[in-house]
């Protein structure tokens, strides 16, 4: 689980059908302060999250899981909108 901005989203004509109406957000990784880290990448929207939004993100078997279709070709799912984030150390 990692934290992420919301870049823009993805518009797809043709999709795998367990993705027909899910929202394609691209993403990159920030650091604890807020700066990207790495490089853009694709996740479904789970939660409604918009533009320049920081979200919680989970990659690999359990981004599927929001879906109803067991199974969907998916790698990464934006599970959570941060409202705040504060350095501890």
């Amino acid at each position: 689980m990692y934290t992420a901005r919301v870049m823009g989203h993805v518009v797809a004509t043709v999709k795998d059908a367990s993705l027909q109406g899910v929202k394609l957000l691209v993403i990159v990784q920030v650091d604890s302060r807020g700066a990207d880290v790495g490089k853009p990448h694709v996740a479904i929207d789970t939660i409604g999250a918009g533009a320049d939004e920081v979200v919680t993100v989970v990659r690999g078997r359990e981004a599927g899981m929001p879906l109803p279709v067991a199974m969907a070709p998916v790698d990464a799912a934006c599970v959570g909108i941060v409202d705040s984030m504060k350095r501890l150390v």
